[in-house]
């Protein structure tokens, strides 16, 4: 019974261990997976349990190069213990719906075994009616103008996030905005994956260099991992560097914002404040005179110029010397 439970054991992980298609992994990598977590295995003994397995489970093997590569095949049904609750289901339903529009057609395509398995829970549940409709009662509204998100390579997408995961290092073929030919980045040190709309960039080091770059993976034409140890910068922090402005987001220097809003632009900024020390003046022509501490961000600037003639921004200077250029050089395209 023992020697049963241990091979019961063995092979969930095994199976666990496997990714899903165009992602693989050869039988050295899963036999020194299986050792970490503390299971006495050899390759003989994991080939045997991988020919068994295939047998019932949706397994695949690339056998096109050497080493072979195991695979769940890409649209075999998601494999995990325990089943779906109703509650779960439903979460999961309702993310399918808010990410369409917002994840690259890969990364969806990967999550697509779980939104079927939870499209059958709610199938199959005595509770369905009840699931449907709410369904029917919940959506999300984007706050900006939503955009198709650019395609990404599959291959290049799973060998990438293989690469970030095992802190290997890649070499990476890019094409630059508008470029004719190819870029090879022989060596590069992954340090993260950021998105920010619908495009995915790669937080990354170049060969020696120190300076941290990000490339959109839409770009990636190739992706190769070449099994050698990644650096990582001492200290590193995603949120540090995303809060330095590098994304148009984040933290940065901070201003003293004034403006003043006219009361449909401003009067949601009631509610869902710009900042903790917010404060919000009536006028008596009903405008709102805005002052908040608040991140000098491009964001910002795209945020007051969305608002048009809405918003007349007092202070900073600088700032407000921005947004008359930027005025000025649209009332010169329109003119």
């Amino acid at each position: 019974m023992a020697t049963n439970q241990q091979t019961l054991m063995r092979q969930w992980n095994m199976l666990r261990c496997i990714p899903r298609a165009p992602g693989k992994i050869t039988t050295q990598d899963l036999c020194e997976r299986l050792r970490q977590a503390e299971f006495t295995v050899t390759l003989r003994t994991l080939q045997r349990d991988l020919n068994e397995l295939s047998a019932v489970f949706p397994l695949t093997v690339d056998d096109r190069n050497k080493p072979f590569g195991w695979s769940w095949q890409r649209d075999a049904q998601s494999f995990d213990l325990p089943g779906l609750q109703l509650d779960e289901a439903l979460m999961l339903t309702m993310v399918e719906q808010q990410l369409q529009n917002q994840l690259p057609p890969s990364t969806l395509a990967a999550l697509t075994p779980y939104f079927q398995s939870a499209a059958k829970t709610l199938a199959n549940t005595q509770t369905r009616g009840n699931a449907k409709a709410w369904l029917n009662k919940a959506r999300t509204i984007p706050a900006t103008q939503p955009l198709l998100a650019p395609v990404i390579a599959p291959v290049c997408q799973q060998t990438i996030y293989q690469a970030l995961m095992c802190d290997q290092q890649l070499s990476l073929h890019y094409r630059k905005r508008a470029a004719r030919q190819v870029t090879v980045y022989g060596t590069v040190h992954p340090l993260s994956v950021v998105q920010r709309g619908g495009v995915v960039y790669l937080v990354c080091l170049f060969a020696d260099y120190q300076d941290i770059r990000f490339l959109p993976l839409h770009r990636v034409e190739k992706a190769e991992m070449l099994h050698l140890p990644s650096r990582v910068p001492k200290g590193f922090s995603i949120d540090a560097y995303i809060a330095t402005g590098a994304f148009g987001v984040g933290a940065g220097d901070t201003i003293s914002l004034t403006a003043i809003f006219s009361a449909a632009a401003g009067e949601h900024l009631l509610e869902s404040r710009l900042s903790t020390d917010q404060t919000v003046t009536e006028l008596d022509d009903g405008r709102l005179t805005l002052r908040a501490t608040v991140p000098n961000t491009k964001q910002l600037c795209w945020w007051l110029l969305g608002l048009g003639d809405g918003v007349e921004v007092i202070g900073p200077k600088a700032l407000r010397q921005q947004m008359k250029e930027s005025a000025e050089r649209m009332h010169a395209l329109y003119a």
